[in-house]
């Protein structure tokens, strides 16, 4: 697989379940959300992101190249496997047209290197656009 560093520093934060988006959250190359019940997780911009929020920051992401197909099988297993191995923690986001894998900012070059070692390629950061195509895992 084709991995391709994201060049914008993120972050992970929690807000309350039903909670309104706060405007500074939206402001971001890379915005993703997820509701359950009982909470509400944020991917943004780290910048955007107020001291006082209860956030997991600074995090790198790591696009994987695509569109996937959704018959693929073993994606993620396979890219978190060299990370596990290494003892580098994760958080996962899947879209509709791939995967991307954020990793603490100070483990981003042990991540790229267990990658490369496991047979993985892995590009410097590319420049902040969204993801054109079609398909999925």
């Amino acid at each position: 697989m084709k991995l391709n560093k994201f060049p914008e520093t993120l972050a992970v934060l929690r807000l309350g379940p039903g909670a309104e988006m706060p405007a500074w959250a939206e402001s971001s190359s890379i915005f993703s959300v997820t509701a359950t019940a009982t909470e509400t997780s944020v991917v943004c911009a780290a910048r955007n992101v107020p001291a006082k929020a209860v956030a997991q920051r600074p995090l790198t992401a790591f696009e994987v190249e695509g569109p996937l197909d959704f018959a693929l099988t073993g994606v993620l297993s396979g890219l978190l496997a060299p990370l596990a191995e290494a003892g580098i923690s994760v958080f996962t986001i899947s879209t509709y047209d791939t995967d991307w894998i954020l990793v603490p900012a100070a483990e981003a070059d042990r991540a790229a290197e267990a990658w490369r070692t496991a047979g993985h390629e892995v590009a410097a950061a590319v420049p902040a656009t969204p993801t054109s195509g079609k398909g999925r895992k």
